[in-house]
């Protein structure tokens, strides 16, 4: 109930009206069924976005640790991520991985949306990076068709870091529907799962006109940054 609230009543004609949306291709996500939205991740805006872009409801999952914070920070961002319908998994431990996967695959059975960010964090750079293969094993085991979504200046309306976002038109792209039952029955093969995810990506590389890095978007963060010039 509280995300049709805020989608449709509290916060979302306000977003609408502030950021002015420019959507492209929204007839590309189905009406009904099962649909997996894979999109490039450039600032922490886009799961605000997202939801209030598509009609049907959109789930993502996060870190537990974003519904436990303490404080008024803490209870503000819990009550944004339970808004946007995002779901709380334990990633910490060994099986973090296919909590998160079985957490999806329960919405796409039951019908719905589930969005992923397929390079696993925000680009640090507004690159696209190399995508984790946990997308082609969510599309291969549910069957479901992938949805490519590129976020093209969220970024700049958003930058990393800064908490209040710059005022401009949010620009989103959606491609056509990509269908991987040729694949059925070999989730697991990682030579499959790679080709599968490689294929996401390219559509997101050519949705968003972003330059395409095949190193993982985690370990470019983890690498040293160069001095800046005097």
């Amino acid at each position: 109930m509280l995300y049709w609230l805020l989608k449709y009543i509290i916060l979302g004609p306000l977003l609408r009206l502030i950021f002015r949306p420019q959507v492209e291709g929204l007839e590309n996500v189905p009406e009904d069924g099962p649909v997996i939205l894979a999109s490039n991740h450039l600032s922490f805006s886009d799961s605000i976005f997202t939801p209030l872009i598509v009609k049907r409801k959109v789930t993502f999952i996060a870190k537990a640790e974003y519904f436990t914070g303490k404080g008024l920070k803490g209870w503000l961002t819990k009550m944004f991520f339970v808004g946007s319908g995002t779901i709380p998994v334990d990633r910490s431990g060994g099986r973090a991985a296919r909590a998160a996967l079985d957490t999806q695959l329960d919405v796409l059975r039951s019908g719905g949306i589930a969005g992923i960010y397929p390079e696993g964090t925000r680009s640090p750079d507004g690159r696209l990076y190399r995508g984790k293969t946990g997308v082609a094993r969510l599309a291969l085991e549910s069957g479901a068709p992938v949805v490519p979504m590129a976020m093209l200046n969220s970024d700049a309306i958003q930058p990393t870091g800064q908490i209040v976002p710059n005022l401009g038109r949010v620009r989103i792209r959606f491609g056509a529907p990509l269908d991987f039952s040729r694949y059925a029955g070999m989730s697991g093969d990682r030579f499959v799962e790679r080709a599968v995810t490689d294929e996401i990506m390219y559509e997101l590389m050519e949705l968003s006109g972003r330059e395409y890095v095949d190193v993982y978007a985690q370990k470019a963060k983890a690498r040293p940054r160069e001095p800046v010039p005097a």
